[in-house]
């Protein structure tokens, strides 16, 4: 198993210092690979000094604020070129916990060989901590909305801390996926349950970011339950044609 951790940043220079930190001591010969966004508070050029005494630490610079969905396609196909087993999704601001991918890694290793590992904050065992309750709830109802939208039967569907077979990925066409934001993570999981992926969860604990600033805001929040919306009438017509046909 090879994997690569693959943490894209914008404007992290308060918190990926600590993130690698974390990181190094939980897996200290894992591959990473920095995707920054031209950074202008200096975050890519303290990944590449970091670089510099970290063979196993890649920096990929990117010519400005391209979008989340963006800065991981970029960093798949940097993966794909060379001969990793699996790639993982992992923020760069301290919100996912690198003890946590340490599981995530040996659940992505079992022998039934899941194409996809959700790092879950609301399977049992799962969590968040220093969250807000409204926060709490829109993301619970976020998740139940997408499952009844979608037909999806994952509990976090939303959730951006993941390990992805390279294998899976090959079969997705990366270059045609056109979503710029956060639905990113529930579009990924439709296209891979559509190829009949093997996806599983994860039990982890999401903690609120330590430095920095947040990049979600209620529009986020909205954008994406417009697109499940219109994603949802489309399947549920599908489902409804098919079954008026049968």
């Amino acid at each position: 198993m090879k994997p690569l951790v693959i943490i894209p940043t914008y404007n992290e220079i308060e918190a990926l210092p600590l993130t690698l930190d974390r990181l190094r001591a939980e897996l200290p010969t894992v591959e990473i690979l920095i995707v920054d966004d031209g950074s202008p508070d200096g975050t890519g050029d303290y990944a590449d000094r970091r670089a510099e005494s970290d063979q196993a630490l890649h920096v990929m610079h990117r010519p400005g604020k391209g979008g989340l969905a963006a800065a991981y396609i970029a960093g798949f196909t940097w993966g794909l070129e060379r001969d990793y087993t699996h790639v993982v999704q992992m923020d760069g601001d301290g919100s996912h916990r690198p003890s946590d991918l340490v599981g995530m890694l040996a659940r992505a290793g079992q022998a039934d060989q899941p194409d996809l590992v959700i790092g879950s904050r609301w399977v049992p065992g799962g969590g968040v901590e220093n969250w807000p309750l409204n926060r709490q709830l829109l993301s619970r109802l976020g998740n139940l909305y997408n499952r009844a939208a979608l037909g999806l039967p994952y509990t976090d569907i939303t959730a951006g801390f993941r390990v992805y077979r390279t294998d899976i990925l090959r079969a997705v066409d990366l270059g045609g996926i056109h979503i710029v934001g956060y639905y990113w993570q529930t579009d990924m999981t439709q296209r891979l349950h559509r190829l009949g992926g093997h996806i599983v969860e994860e039990p982890i604990t999401f903690h609120e970011r330590e430095a920095g600033q947040s990049k979600l805001s209620s529009t986020i929040f909205f954008e994406s339950l417009a697109e499940s919306t219109r994603r949802g009438v489309h399947h549920h017509g599908a489902r409804a044609r098919r079954i008026l046909r049968g």
